[in-house]
């Protein structure tokens, strides 16, 4: 390849590995897909079906249902399909369930089915992803791979919610259009998915896996279930409910943090290769308090309009950092005794942080409506302060228990040599 640019030595590898190729794309749709559902969903909820604080909170119990029963619905799936076709099933579920919610919900009861449909492929393809990603990565390398398609999915999610802007301000807030376009680009993900013909020659997954000695990465995915909640419920109601921030504008916020997450995923992968699981999710924590303490003290300490951008600048953060979620798979692949035991080890850390992400909004919701937001934030930060400790628990041992074929054995088996 002497003589090419960069970006045509870039162009001829992927054409060359055609299952990375697609991942990629896949990643890039599920990102717009995730991106439109996330940036209107609050607003959706406040704006159109008139939900306060404490209804926001106990409708977390059936958004995360899915993820709790989990690692049943999974554990049936593997008896009969691959991972490739599990995400791709996952995505006509999200699909289905955004459109739904779109067009198809007149009452609190339609928008509570389909918001659960579509969180039930959205749970689905969390538990493969990883694992995914890690079949096309050399050893060594799992947090770049994993972060080049972090990279992608955040690619994806600057086109969905460029998109939602855009249309917010030329046409309004048209939910039905917005959620039509995601349903549309969760159905080409699918599509990219089923596609996939890594893991074809593999052994099957385990159905249930249940161990002692992962037992740190079974507590780290609880805290991820505290972190994911407290943004995703909360933090964004603070600016919705509490400052009146526009859809337009959460759209902008998660464009800019998109835009820097390009950039930033696949150099946190680097990260974590370099610095270990261990460092990186123990930092992670430390942010995750101070972003605590942003929500709770904004207001209170700096004067209007500055305490908003404070808030916006929190959000961002905790955006881009959500890209360190990733540790949590590679660390378990160093110490999973079996590659077998991966993806429902994932499926299993998923329903345990579901377990804390079903009751907490509830009990969040009470508290913010009975002694103020400020509480919920405290009490956040609290348990990230808790989770630093954990975190620091955390080793790997020299030589990897469980690996997966070196990166040219599993290109000539499966069709896609994984690349750098």
């Amino acid at each position: 390849m002497a003589g090419l640019t960069y970006r045509e030595r870039m162009i001829s590898r992927l054409r060359n590995r055609p299952d990375f190729l697609r991942i990629l794309l896949a990643c890039l749709f599920f990102g717009a897909a995730s991106g439109i559902f996330q940036a209107t969903l609050n607003n959706y909820l406040s704006d159109v079906h008139g939900l306060g604080a404490e209804a926001r909170g106990w409708l977390e119990f059936p958004r995360e249902l899915p993820g709790f029963l989990l690692i049943f619905v999974a554990g049936l799936m593997l008896t009969r399909l691959r991972e490739s076709q599990m995400a791709a099933v996952a995505m006509v579920l999200s699909a289905l369930g955004a459109v739904g919610l779109g067009y198809l919900s007149s009452g609190v009861g339609a928008v509570v089915f389909w918001i659960v449909l579509w969180s039930l492929g959205d749970h689905i393809l969390f538990a493969v992803d990883g694992p995914l990603g890690l079949k096309l990565a050399r050893e060594g390398g799992e947090g770049r791979r994993l972060g080049q398609l972090g990279g992608a999915r955040n690619l994806g999610t600057i086109a969905g919610v460029g998109a939602v802007f855009l249309l917010a301000r030329l046409r309004g807030d048209d939910f039905g259009l917005f959620y039509l376009i995601g349903g549309a680009a969760a159905l080409g993900a699918g599509w990219f998915y089923f596609r996939l013909r890594v893991g074809r020659g593999d052994a099957p997954s385990r159905r249930l896996v249940f161990r002692r000695e992962y037992g740190l990465f079974y507590a780290i995915s609880a805290l991820f279930g505290v972190r994911k909640q407290i943004f995703l419920a909360f933090g964004t109601w603070v600016l919705v409910s509490l400052h009146d921030v526009p859809v337009s504008t959460i759209a902008l916020l998660y464009f800019i943090a998109s835009t820097l997450g390009v950039v930033m995923r696949p150099l946190l992968g680097d990260v974590i290769d370099w610095l270990g699981e261990r460092v990186v999710l123990a930092v992670d924590e430390l942010m995750l308090l101070f972003v605590c303490l942003s929500y709770a003290f904004a207001s209170d300490l700096l004067p209007a309009p500055w305490d908003l951008w404070w808030l916006y600048g929190a959000y961002v953060l905790d955006l881009v950092l959500f890209g360190l979620r990733v540790a949590r798979v590679t660390y378990l692949k160093k110490i999973a005794r079996d590659p077998a035991d991966i993806t429902p080890s994932v499926t299993l850390g998923i329903t345990i942080d579901h377990a804390v992400a079903m009751s907490l909004p509830i009990l969040s919701g009470y508290i913010w409506e009975a002694w103020g937001y400020r509480w919920v934030f405290l009490i956040a930060g609290a348990i990230a302060l808790a989770g630093f400790f954990v975190c620091l628990r955390i080793r790997v041992p020299a030589r990897p228990a469980a690996c997966y074929p070196a990166a040219g054995e599993a290109g000539a088996r499966v069709g896609a040599d994984p690349v750098k």
